[in-house]
């Protein structure tokens, strides 16, 4: 049994070794050490690495390995990759590594070798993508699609969307694309008047087919084109991505037009099975060939390489480094790249609900911090927002920039000035300098100076990308994944349930039934019965 970090002597060590070099200055680091950088970087195909402006040495990183190694990291690299059970709480795979796998050997998940489905749905993906792309797909008046909404929610429409909007100048025809989360009407709205129901096609993808806002909007959608275009309409205008058939065949989707996932393919992980079914209507077959080609350099990267060489393990080291000894709270991620806006929705969704946990594997609560809270933007408009926090603020928040070598210099430069001015900082004696070099009065300079002073000292990882392609987007969300598996291991939680998320769920369906049926009581407490109270008068306001 893998015993909780805390349980370990390294763990101690590493603690003593923070209050060590608590006091030292990464520009003094990189003053004393000229190779610096070339240490401490890493490259894997068109991605690169620099975690030199961390607020470690070699000891750090020597401590760190030996930490991983005593949660026995690489076992349980190796359970994830060979379909064992590592999702212990709902008893069964975390598989999604195999939905990229390019060694066409069989791969076992309880005796069967799901590398047979994985080929069929890929083949029934390129079959009807092909069909849309040559207007063989026609509406039920005869028109070929030309608008693809997609009805989803968490998982099963963030990494879609995020692929969708990263890879659209890769786009093979101009099909438009919406995607539909919220069942806030404005939304579906504000969509349908830019859609022509004779040439839209509705993507319901759900892995339960029971996910309350997707299946309210999916009625909707479906009775506002059955109003225009009859009762064999969704035939002709609807499909599903689930694991749960029956329910979908209940809606009136026929069999043919019903693409499955597993159960062992977790809703954040699942872009890479027919959930990514937008990204390739988008992009291709070809092109998502490469984003799956993308990932599973990735996976051979994370599965074969030492921990002190290993991209997605010194990720997640660092980040327990900095959540458990410098008590970071929160982590920024910076994506320079308008294409990437939606990055940090997408990885708030696959840190916080795989990490967000205060119970062991084990079934125990646990005394130290897991996962930190994910947040950031697009770069640009980041550095005129929440950035004077980074660099003048009273919390401790490590920085991923994410920067594209094709973009203009000014992005670039953008990105690694933040990097550099988060690590280097400015004294007071510089703030006092500079102000005088620009003649200001020198009865205010040392009050303006003191305004001025930057600590510096603070943490960034520099991602660099060298194009914003199929396959570099594909080794890229495939890194954050593995990173936050192996915080996942090292905090000894189980990174692949989400029992907060299913609690909202069950408690929302009797407030709904209290809202809407006055009859219709529940025993809740006294804010809610308010809330609800409130909102019934002011609709009964509005419709008085």
């Amino acid at each position: 049994m893998t015993h909780l970090p805390t349980d370990h002597e390294i763990w101690f060590a590493l603690d003593r070794h923070h209050k060590e070099i608590a006091g030292s200055k990464m520009r003094d680091w990189f003053q004393e050490d000229p190779t610096r950088f070339s240490r401490y970087s890493i490259q894997i195909g068109d991605l690169l690495l620099d975690y030199s402006r961390n607020r470690i040495t070699d000891e750090t990183l020597s401590l760190l390995t030996k930490f991983a190694e005593a949660m026995s990291l690489q076992e349980k690299i190796d359970r994830l990759f060979s379909g064992k059970h590592v999702n212990v709480v709902e008893d069964r795979p975390a598989l999604h590594t195999a939905l990229r796998d390019q060694t066409g050997q069989p791969i076992d998940v309880d005796g069967e070798n799901v590398a047979i489905q994985i080929a069929a749905t890929l083949a029934k993906m390129r079959h009807f993508t092909q069909h849309i792309h040559d207007g063989t797909w026609r509406g039920v008046t005869g028109k070929p699609i030309t608008t693809i909404v997609t009805l989803g929610i968490g998982g099963s429409f963030l990494g879609a969307m995020l692929c969708c909007q990263a890879l659209k100048d890769f786009a093979v025809t101009t099909l438009k694309h919406h995607f539909i989360a919220s069942a806030d009407p404005a939304l579906i709205q504000d969509t349908l008047e830019q859609i022509d129901p004779e040439s839209t096609l509705f993507i319901i993808a759900s892995k339960t087919f029971t996910t309350l806002e997707t299946l309210t909007n999916a009625r909707f959608l479906s009775a506002w084109m059955q109003d225009r275009l009859g009762p064999t309409v969704i035939q002709a205008h609807f499909i599903a991505v689930t694991a749960n058939a029956d329910p979908a065949l209940k809606f009136g989707i026929i069999p043919d037009n019903i693409f499955p996932i597993w159960d062992w393919v977790g809703g954040r992980y699942s872009v890479w099975s027919a959930m990514g079914l937008p990204l390739m209507l988008v992009i291709g077959s070809a092109e998502f060939d490469a984003f799956l080609a993308g990932a599973f350099e990735m996976d051979q990267h994370f599965k074969q390489t030492e921990f002190s060489k290993n991209m997605p393990v010194l990720l997640a080291l660092l980040s327990v480094w900095y959540v458990n000894f410098f008590h970071a709270t929160a982590h920024a991620v910076v994506p320079y790249s308008y294409r990437l806006r939606s990055l940090v929705s997408y990885l708030q969704q696959m840190v916080m609900e795989s990490n967000g946990k205060s119970t062991s594997m084990d079934g125990h609560p646990i005394e130290y911090a897991t996962s930190p809270v994910i947040f950031g933007d697009e770069g640009s408009c980041g550095q005129h927002a929440y950035h004077q926090l980074l660099h003048q603020g009273q919390h401790f928040i490590p920085v991923d920039f994410i920067l594209v070598g094709n973009a203009e210099d000014v992005l670039i430069a953008s990105g690694l000035s933040q990097a550099l001015a988060l690590m280097v900082g400015k004294t007071q004696h510089e703030a006092r300098d500079a102000l005088l070099f620009a003649k200001h009065p020198s009865e205010t300079v040392d009050y303006l100076a003191a305004h001025q002073v930057n600590a510096g000292n603070r943490p960034s990882n520099v991602l660099l990308m060298k194009q914003l392609t199929p396959k570099n987007l594909g080794a890229l969300l495939a890194l954050y994944e593995h990173k936050t598996f192996v915080q996942g291991v090292l905090w000894h939680i189980n990174a692949f349930d989400q029992w907060g998320v299913e609690l909202g769920k069950q408690l929302l369906v009797p407030i709904l039934r209290c809202i809407q049926d006055e009859r219709y009581t529940l025993s809740l407490d006294a804010a809610t019965v308010g809330c609800i109270d409130y909102f019934s008068r002011t609709k009964n306001d509005e419709t008085a």
